[in-house]
């Protein structure tokens, strides 16, 4: 390869980094949540992915404030294994079938799905989501913080 070609291959990979990084950010935003709107209910899990890039719960619950008391189908986003494990959090802590009791930022568009601030496992250990997802809203929280 000569010299000439060379170059311009380095310069064509580095021109093309740039493009790259705005969407490595936009992926990491929480704008989508309503996380001054935090919610609590306690519902049966019927999935728990232990993934990457996020580890989700699939569960049925309601709003304990939802004045209709309609179960609904609920998708919670978590943070990544990485923060999780430094947390405390194993692969099979949450199971198919188990009840837990979430705190949670809901979706600003209304539909069942959230991000995890705390959840409370059978056995009543008090799990938080790591620092990006912020904390659970105190008064929701009993002030027993993770």
């Amino acid at each position: 390869m000569t010299k000439r070609l060379r170059y311009l291959w380095v310069l064509l990979l580095l021109s093309s980094l740039p493009g790259l990084t705005p969407s490595a950010f936009a992926h990491h935003s929480f704008a989508m949540y309503a996380n001054e709107k935090q919610i609590k209910f306690t519902g049966k899990v019927s999935r728990f992915d232990w993934t990457n890039p996020h580890v989700y719960i699939e569960m049925d619950g309601k709003d304990a404030k939802d004045a209709k008391g309609v179960s609904k189908h609920w998708t919670v986003e978590c943070a990544n294994i990485s923060i999780l494990g430094r947390l405390g959090w194993t692969f099979n802590m949450i199971k198919v079938g188990d009840e837990i009791t979430v705190i949670v930022a809901p979706l600003h568009s209304g539909q069942p799905g959230a991000l995890l601030k705390q959840v409370t496992l059978p056995d009543g250990r008090k799990m938080g989501n790591g620092n990006p997802a912020g904390p659970p809203d105190p008064a929701l929280a009993g002030g027993n913080q993770p």
